[in-house]
């Protein structure tokens, strides 16, 4: 039997088990999310993958008595159906929620701790009874988080003190008449209190919960030993720590008052106990919103790490343009650029796991080589590579598609497109286009005009040293939040071909101020692929686009450049 067939039969016996115990406890299926009982984008404990092999960042699962669905949105409908499409019916979101697909009455199981309400009510509206199950029936042991403390950020680098971003807050509650905060998204407290951590692979999360009072008070709940560090610097009292554990009984010793709970991150569970007590508001953490602004400290840092991540990135693209003649691999690929990356002390780690498809699995939107499918990268490919680090003060994203011989009138016309979105995007008039979900039909207008289109969104919010995709803000069609000052998004639209190719042009940019004028200015420094351009289908200002965005990649990083790759750079502009 063959390393699939394996992997296929594995999976129905797991399933298998599941079903065994739906009489147990009188249901008829068992949902199962990607997140854990942290809410965040890279789960400690990754059920979904455990009873599906789906690794994407998003997405659930419903095991039923006789079928098997999985949900998961445009990014990763191809990928789903190459991992689990023997076991699983594919349906892509928000076309298809359960709601949509269930029209009986069913008694579905859950672990409270894994959902929130306004999640299952987005997904399964008022048809489906849930019963709640606290002992996973898809996990005995949950794996530890390491065991490491969580770390301060200097104020020099964060560019305001914990105690402002708490009076901040405060102030918000108290306008809201409101006596507790109870903040259940680490990347939240995170940012509130300046501090980071090891509990996540991509993002310097730390794992905790945190409650505060309009008085600024502070209840902190983490695991042991995790906030020695924060209590050594004195930002944290050792009677304002508790063991996670301790949250219930802090909880009823508290007197009685309005609380906001995270609507998106604060668990039935939660929300169980809390309910007893307390009046809840249910709303989003104001936090989202104050963190989405960037102070100008924040935004000099993630200038900086630009900086140093193009200059990684340009030195990749040569390597690449002109390595072409050995073999290179899509894990090769991604692990030279790994190596470039590293080669800078500012560097951490990545933010997300990188996507260098090349040919047919560039189409595969959130693609992750494997030793299964990694495949040699010819002359006659496209390359997509989507990438991303940590540095110590801020965190990039950025994806480029690469081409290495020439290529057909038609692929060239389609990345134009595709590139006349970008720019429509980067030099979008944010006085009219005041929100993501107006931008993101400019973003879309070269493409349609032939037909064409893809079914991710254009851009995400992106955090500083901290989640590389974060909202309130996004670039999409479902969108409505107000582009401010100081906001940081993503700029990515693309197009793929399935099993042919996959393009997408990504740069980081923020919102930029001057003389009452509201703009976005490009973060990222990388070159374009000028081979995939066809001119004749761009106007003047979008050729002057191009030549000053290169003029300016080349200003801004020749400097850290050998003569050879100064040589090829200039020769773009």
């Amino acid at each position: 039997m063959d390393k699939v067939s394996k992997k296929i039969k594995m999976i129905k016996n797991r399933i298998k088990l599941l079903r065994k115990k739906f009489s147990k406890f009188n249901i008829d299926g068992y949902i199962i999310p990607k997140n854990d009982d942290y809410f965040g984008e890279y789960a400690k404990t990754d059920r979904l993958k455990i009873i599906s092999e789906f690794s994407g960042s998003a997405g659930f699962a419903v095991i039923l008595k006789k079928k098997n669905h999985l949900f998961v949105d445009g990014r990763y409908t191809l990928q789903a159906k190459k991992q689990s499409g023997k076991n699983f019916h594919i349906y892509e979101t928000p076309k298809f929620f359960p709601k949509n697909v269930y029209k009986k009455k069913l008694t579905l199981g859950i672990n409270p701790k894994l959902f929130t309400k306004k999640i299952l009510n987005i997904y399964f509206g008022n048809n489906i009874k849930f019963k709640h199950i606290e002992n996973d029936l898809i996990v005995n042991k949950i794996t530890r988080e390491k065991n490491k403390p969580f770390f301060n950020l200097e104020n020099k680098i964060t560019g305001e003190t914990h105690n402002s971003k708490i009076n901040r807050l405060c102030k918000i509650l108290n306008s809201k008449k409101t006596k507790y905060l109870f903040i259940t998204a680490p990347e939240n407290i995170a940012w509130i209190l300046n501090i980071r951590g090891f509990d996540n692979p991509n993002s310097p999360i730390p794992n905790c919960r945190m409650l505060l009072t309009n008085r600024k008070k502070i209840y902190f709940f983490a695991e042991q030993g995790k906030a020695k560090k924060i209590v050594k610097s004195g930002k944290l009292t050792a009677n304002q720590v508790f063991h996670a554990k301790k949250l219930n009984e802090i909880l009823y010793k508290l007197d009685h008052g309005n609380i906001i709970i995270d609507n998106l991150s604060c668990s039935i569970f939660f929300e169980n106990i809390i309910k007893t007590k307390f009046n809840i508001i249910s709303e989003i953490d104001p936090i989202y919103e104050l963190k989405s602004i960037k102070n100008k400290t924040e935004i000099q840092g993630m200038i900086k790490s630009h900086i140093l991540d193009g200059v990684a990135l340009t030195k990749f693209i040569y390597w690449m343009k002109n390595e072409n003649k050995k073999k290179i691999t899509e894990i090769r690929a991604e692990k030279k650029l790994e190596k470039f990356r590293s080669l800078n002390k500012e560097y951490i780690y990545p933010s997300f796991n990188t996507i260098a498809g090349s040919g047919p699995n560039g189409a595969i939107v959130h693609y992750r080589a494997t030793k299964k499918s990694d495949r040699s990268i010819n002359k006659q490919d496209l390359f997509l590579c989507d990438s991303g680090g940590q540095y110590k003060y801020g965190t990039t994203d950025v994806t480029r598609t690469l081409c290495f011989g020439k290529q057909s009138s038609n692929i060239k016309n389609i990345y134009t497109k595709v590139l006349k979105g970008h720019i429509a995007v980067a030099s979008a008039d944010l006085k009219k286009y005041t929100n993501g979900s107006k931008i993101d039909v400019l973003a879309r207008k070269s493409l349609k005009e032939s037909g064409l289109d893809y079914s991710h969104g254009t851009g995400h919010g992106v955090g500083f040293f901290l989640n590389v995709h974060e909202g309130p803000q996004a670039i999409s069609r479902f969108n409505s939040v107000k582009i401010r000052e100081g906001m940081i998004l993503s700029n990515e639209p693309g197009f793929y071909k399935e099993g042919k190719y996959g393009m997408r042009i990504e740069n980081l940019v923020f919102v930029k101020k001057i003389n009452n004028k509201i703009f976005f200015e490009n973060l990222t420094l990388a070159p374009l692929e000028k081979e995939l351009i066809n001119f004749k289908l761009l106007n003047k200002s979008e050729k002057d686009y191009i030549f000053f965005y290169h003029l300016n990649v080349y200003s801004k990083l020749s400097k850290y450049l050998n003569e050879s790759e100064r040589k090829w750079l200039a020769k773009l502009i």
